[in-house]
Parts: C-alpha cells; structure tokens; sequence
C-alpha cells in the first residue's frame, strides 16, 4: 500500500512539473505561447502521468480488494516483488502507448496554432492538422479505452466484492473497511469524473459551457491529485497521522526549549551585571 501512495507522490510531482512551470511562464507573459517542440514533450508528459495515475490507482483497488478480502493471504499474494513487476509493467505500458500517440502527432503538418486551453493536450494540436486525422482520432479511442475501461472494471470488481465480504463482517470491521476504502475511493471517483470529462470536451462540442468552467474543470485532474492525495493519505492513515503529529510535537518542544535556554541566558547575563 504505502509502495502505492509513494507511487502517487512522484507521479503528481512529475505531473506537476509538466504543468505548472510552463503555466506560470505565461500567466507572467503578455503574450503566452510555447514552441513546438516544448508542447509535444508537455503532450506526452501530461498524458503519460494521467495514465500513470488512472492505472496506479486502479491497482490500488486491487490492493484493497485483496487486504480487506485476504487478509491471511495478502503477504504471499501482494508480495514486494510483485508490486514492483506490476509497477514496471504500469510505467512501460504507458511509455508504450503515449510513444505511439506522439508519434502520430509528430508526423501531421498544422494549419493553426491556437490552442484554447493552458496546457497542450494531444487532440487541441491534432485538429489543426492539414491532413486527415482519421488514424489519431482512432488510436486515440483505442488508447483511451485500454486505459479507462480495464481499469474502471478492476476496481468496479474490487469493490463489489468488498462490500459482499462486508456484508457478511461485524461492525467494526465494516468501519475499518470504509476507512481503508474511502480516501482510495474519492481520489478514484474524482480522477474519473474529470478524465471523462476531458475526454468529453476533446471529442463533442461544449461550447455551451462557459470556457472559463470548461478550463477550470479540464485542469482538474493535473491540479487535485498532486495536491489532495498527500492530505486524503496522510489524514487517513494512522501510521502517517502519528508520525506527522509526532513531528510536529518534536519541533514545538525544541522551539519551547530553545525559548528556555534563552531567558536563561539572559537572566545569567543579569545577575552578572
């Protein structure tokens, strides 16, 4: 679990490193813009961590469904090196298939060079194509669904049979259960909602949404992860939530001693005078 969440973190760090430097540049900018090549590398950047993390967290699902369902069997089943195999195979799959997708964008000579959203995502760049685009548009539905659907359905999975070995716990152990689940469920539920919508905007004409809503919510899955999952695990997890209280409690002492050693100082000073 906690090879997961690790997992996570270096994900939305290199998530929000493909973001936010270039959008604060051109938040500063009169005149925002980015070089060709600068927005091919953030096309496969962006979308490489969203496949990171839509994938992580549906093994995640995975983690949970067989701690919560085998709990005698979960060393022997989610052994380290397994975890690291399914790791390496998340992170080479995704490599994978975003190699190709740029690939195709690469090759397309553009008529335009107007991009209405604060990042460069793959298909903002291939409308502008020249030529037919019949071949991106198609592996891009394919590559959109070998990531979302198998996904969807290893978590949908996980937790119907959660909540069947649930059904059948005593009460303590549901509420352990829902508190294991919870934060795992919500960073899944939200990362979802706003990569469908993201789909959803690329492929359909919303222009009946205001564009500011529309860019608000496009930015949902770059800018809540990195910054959510570090508060959801951290809250929830016992052993994360003592050693931050314990941090913090080690710093107030020092401060307080520090404070101490001060006023001692100078009252030694005082009566010397």
């Amino acid at each position: 679990m906690y090879i997961f969440i690790c997992s996570l973190a270096v994900n939305g760090l290199y998530g929000s490193c493909a973001f936010y430097p270039k959008c604060l540049a051109n938040l500063l900018s009169d005149t925002p813009s980015i070089s060709r090549i600068a927005c091919y590398i953030q096309i496969f950047c962006v979308h490489s961590y969203a496949g990171f993390e839509y994938l992580i967290l549906s093994i995640m699902g995975y983690d949970r469904y067989v701690s919560i369902c085998h709990p005698l069997r979960y060393n022997s089943i989610m052994t380290p090196s397994k975890v690291t195999q399914l790791l390496v195979f998340i992170y080479m799959w995704s490599l994978c298939i975003f190699s190709v997708l740029i690939s195709l964008t690469i090759r397309l000579p553009l008529c335009g060079s107007v991009i209405h959203k604060v990042y460069c995502d793959n298909w903002s760049v291939v409308r502008h194509s020249c030529v037919d685009v019949s071949v991106n548009s198609g592996y891009g539905l394919f590559a959109t669904t070998v990531f979302l659907c198998p996904s969807f359905l290893l978590v949908l999975y996980s937790y119907v049979r959660i909540l069947l070995v649930c059904k059948k716990a005593s009460k303590e152990a549901q509420a352990k259960a829902l508190q294991t689940c919870t934060p795992h469920l919500l960073t899944f539920l939200n990362y979802s909602l706003a990569t469908c919508f993201e789909f959803v905007h690329q492929r359909f004409d919303l222009s009946n949404i205001p564009h500011v809503i529309r860019v608000i919510i496009s930015i949902d899955f770059l800018l809540l992860p990195p910054l959510l999952n570090p508060i959801i695990y951290g809250i929830k997890l016992q052993e994360v939530r003592k050693r931050i209280i314990k941090m913090f409690h080690n710093i107030k002492i020092n401060s307080l001693a520090g404070v101490m050693e001060r006023e001692q100082k100078i009252m030694s000073l005082s009566y010397t005078r």
